[in-house]
């Protein structure tokens, strides 16, 4: 210890240091200016007052459920359109519009809105909307565990418990059906013939325009729905309803004013996507409010952009069915040993012997070529067919993703972390 103070030991010292320096980064991002006024605005899951170029829609849905308003059973809908052309949220705009005018009306109606993506199977969908109802029924269901007649025989008894229109929404539907099959609209859309003082009807929202040819005839005949079609919007239209939320979202002078329009053209490309034009508005002002800039600029879109296409690459390559990521990663050892392009053959034969590797049985090689058409659909490979004269036609394989990308994925995953290991040469060599 000194004199004239005090002496700390060498751990402590860093300790403060860091403290000290931590300090100053939140202080930093603290007192940096402020980007954005209410990014949630900019969120898909956000609702706005007003939606621009969907009024036709608006206008055919509320035709389709007024009849609510009069005590009668509405029709079931079903909603169609690719990603992003605003099925979603228009139909929780015209809902919660509709559950405004019934209070008004004293009309009891309830809305129970499911996303079929993370709610995937018959029962979980039961057991979600008699999940609803516990605070008035006091009846819970387990997500696993009971008999699904059990769960039905609970959802016909906590909704018929009193009067009232009951609205399911069933957002994503095809990917229900095409998991679990169509057993859940069968019941859901004959449930009016077994209740005595309620009513029910389907809203059923598909990214799939061929969504009804997984349907059975049985269940077909008993839909009596109604169809609403959601067009792509053009770049105009996604520019207007970027400047709607811009406002909200963003304080006053912060956006450059090639931003939206940039935003709104890029995604115009990809099929007209209102959601493709939030996320990159919202990640570019993230991105200069980051870096401590005063306004967002083209600069932090063309960012963006390339953010987005990597996060959205990963989440692709994480969600592949196994053998898929077994071909992935065959492409990947051979890029690393430098043989590529390849051809379907040279391909095939290291798929084989990582499965063999993996102890897992491979698929033929006619399967696997569907499955390098499918990555080449999804841009993880480029797989062009080049003529070679005489000796016909081949495919050419490339890899669209970098190995460290793939590797990084994979060594996360427990099944496929010991691939890591392998190469093209020494004593694993697979070729």
């Amino acid at each position: 210890m000194g004199t004239g103070g005090v002496s700390f030991p060498l751990e402590m010292k860093s300790v403060i240091a860091m403290n000290d320096y931590l300090g100053s980064i939140f202080e930093k991002y603290l007192h940096a200016k402020k980007i954005f006024k209410n990014k949630e605005v900019l969120r898909h899951s956000y609702t706005p007052k007003e939606l621009p170029h969907r009024k036709e829609q608006i206008e055919e849905l509320a035709h389709i459920l007024v009849p609510v308003l009069r005590g009668e059973t509405p029709s079931n809908v079903f909603v169609y359109g690719k990603t992003g052309t605003g099925k979603t949220v228009t139909i929780k705009f015209v809902t919660e519009e509709l559950k405004r005018i019934s209070e008004k009306y004293q009309v009891p109606v309830e809305v129970i809105y499911i996303n079929c993506e993370i709610v995937d199977t018959q029962y979980r969908v039961l057991a979600n909307i008699v999940n609803y109802f516990k605070g008035e029924s006091g009846v819970e269901v387990p997500l696993v565990g009971w008999p699904t007649d059990e769960v039905y025989a609970r959802l016909r008894e906590v909704i018929d418990a009193r009067e009232r229109f009951v609205i399911i929404v069933l957002d994503e539907i095809d990917k229900l059906i095409k998991k679990s099959g169509d057993d859940i609209l069968y019941s859901l859309t004959r449930i009016n013939t077994e209740l005595g003082r309620a009513k029910v009807s389907i809203i059923g929202i598909s990214n799939d325009l061929k969504f009804k040819e997984y349907l059975d005839a049985r269940v077909l005949s008993s839909l009596s729905e109604e169809e609403v079609v959601f067009p792509p919007y053009d770049a105009n239209q996604l520019r207007d309803i970027l400047m709607q939320r811009a406002r909200d979202a963003f304080n006053e002078g912060v956006l450059d004013d090639a931003v939206v329009p940039l935003c709104a053209a890029l995604a115009a490309r990809e099929h007209g996507d209102a959601r493709r034009a939030l996320d990159l508005l919202r990640v570019a002002g993230e991105i200069a409010e980051r870096e401590g800039a005063s306004k967002v600029t083209e600069h932090h879109v063309r960012l963006a952009q390339d953010k987005i296409e990597q996060d959205t690459m990963e989440e692709v390559i994480k969600t592949l069915p196994l053998h898929s990521k077994i071909l992935l990663y065959s492409v990947v050892l051979l890029d690393e040993n430098g043989e590529l392009p390849a051809n379907t053959g040279d391909v095939y034969s290291v798929y084989k012997k990582v499965c063999d590797y993996l102890d897992i049985e491979p698929l033929t090689q006619r399967r696997v070529s569907d499955l390098i058409n499918e990555l080449d659909m999804l841009g993880i490979i480029n797989a062009k067919v080049v003529s070679k004269g005489r000796y016909g036609r081949t495919k050419e394989i490339r890899l669209n993703v970098t190995p460290h990308k793939v590797k990084k994925i994979f060594g996360a995953d427990d099944q496929l972390r010991p691939l890591l290991t392998l190469n093209l040469s020494g004593q694993r060599r697979l070729v």
